[in-house]
C-alpha cells in the first residue's frame, strides 16, 4: 500500500530549520519527499511525502522530532492558526490503502510522539476518538481551553501540541486579492465556507500577507468532487467585486491530483505557481521511473 503524509510545521522563514525537516524525511528509507512549500507570512512549511506504511510513519515521527528540537512556539509569529511546532500531521490513503489503515498509523505515531518526545497529541478526522476532535478547527479551539489531549497530558513548553490524524486528499489553496484590507478577505472567506452556509467541502480563512501588502482567502478544499476548484474561484471573484477588489491569482500549497485539474479544465484559475511536478500522479510516476 502507499500512504501519503502532509505535515504542517510552524516554521516558514528559517531555511536551516526547513532543510532539517526535509532531511529528516529523506533519511528514512522507503519514504519519498514529493514537495516542500514554505510561506514567510504564514511562517509555516508543508511537506508532502509518500511510501509504505512503516516508512511514512517513521518519516513523520522523524520530522516531528526535528520540529520539537528546532522550533520554539514561544518565539513564533505568523498569520496562520497553530497549536504546535509540528502543528498537524495527517496521513492520506493512496494506492491500496484505506482511511482505517491511515488511522492506525496516526494512532501509532501519536503514541510515539508522546512517549518519546513528551508532546501531547490530539487525534482528528478518521483517527479521532471523540466527536469534539473530528474537525481540525475544533481541536485548535479546544486545545487553548485546556481540553484534554487524546494522548498524554499538559502542554509541551516550547512545542505545544501535535494534532495527528487520517483524512482523504485535501487541496490547500490560496487566492490572493489586490488589497491589503484583511476585512475583505475575512468577509469573503465567511461567505464561501461550508460552515457559514457557503460551498460544500470548503474551509476558508481571510489572512493578511504583510510581506506582499496583500491579503488572501486561504482555502482547504476537502472534496473537489463535490465542489470543483473553479466553483470556489468564481465565488471568490464574485464576492470580491462587492468589495471593489480583484483577484491577483491563486497559489497551490503542496500537491494536487490530476482529477481535480480535469474537473476544472477550461477554467482559468490564475495560477501563480502551477507546474507539472505539483501534480501528484506525475510526481509519483517520476519517482517510479528513476
Amino acid at each position: 500500500m502507499t500512504i501519503e503524509c502532509v505535515p504542517n510545521f510552524s516554521e516558514g522563514r528559517d531555511r536551516t530549520v526547513i532543510a532539517a525537516l526535509e532531511e529528516a524525511v529523506r533519511d528514512i528509507p522507503g519514504a519519498s519527499l514529493l514537495d516542500s512549500t514554505s510561506d514567510i507570512d504564514h511562517n509555516r512549511t508543508v511537506l508532502t511525502f509518500a511510501g509504505n506504511a512503516d516508512s511514512v510513519g517513521a518519516a513523520a515521527f522523524s520530522a516531528v522530532k526535528t520540529a520539537v528540537a528546532r522550533i520554539d512556539l514561544t518565539d513564533h509569529e505568523g498569520v496562520h492558526p497553530r497549536v504546535g511546532a509540528a502543528d498537524v500531521v495527517p496521513f492520506v490513503p493512496l494506492a491500496g490503502a484505506t482511511l482505517e489503515d491511515c488511522a492506525s498509523i496516526a494512532r501509532g505515531v501519536g503514541e510515539r510522539i508522546w512517549e518519546e518526545l513528551r508532546v501531547p497529541v490530539y487525534l482528528y478526522e478518521a483517527a479521532s476518538q471523540r466527536a469534539e476532535c473530528a474537525r481540525l478547527e475544533n481541536v485548535r479551539k479546544l486545545a487553548v481551553t485546556g481540553f484534554a489531549p487524546d494522548i498524554g497530558e499538559g502542554r509541551h513548553p516550547t512545542a505545544g501540541f501535535c494534532v495527528v490524524g487520517a483524512r482523504e486528499f485535501l487541496i490547500a489553496w490560496n487566492i490572493i486579492l489586490d488589497t491589503n484590507k484583511v476585512a475583505a478577505a475575512r468577509a469573503i472567506a465567511a461567505r464561501i465556507r461550508e460552515s457559514g452556509g457557503g460551498l460544500p467541502a470548503v474551509k476558508a480563512l481571510g489572512l493578511a500577507l504583510p510581506s506582499r501588502d496583500r491579503v488572501q482567502v486561504s482555502i482547504n478544499l476537502t472534496n473537489f468532487h463535490r465542489t470543483p476548484l473553479h466553483a470556489v474561484f468564481e465565488a471568490v471573484v464574485k464576492y470580491s467585486v462587492e468589495f471593489g477588489v480583484q483577484v491577483d491569482g491563486s497559489e497551490l500549497i503542496g500537491m494536487i491530483p490530476q482529477a481535480a485539474l480535469d474537473a476544472s479544465a477550461g477554467h482559468d484559475l490564475h495560477w501563480l505557481n502551477m507546474r507539472p511536478d505539483l501534480v501528484l500522479e506525475t510526481r509519483l510516476q517520476s519517482l517510479r521511473d528513476k
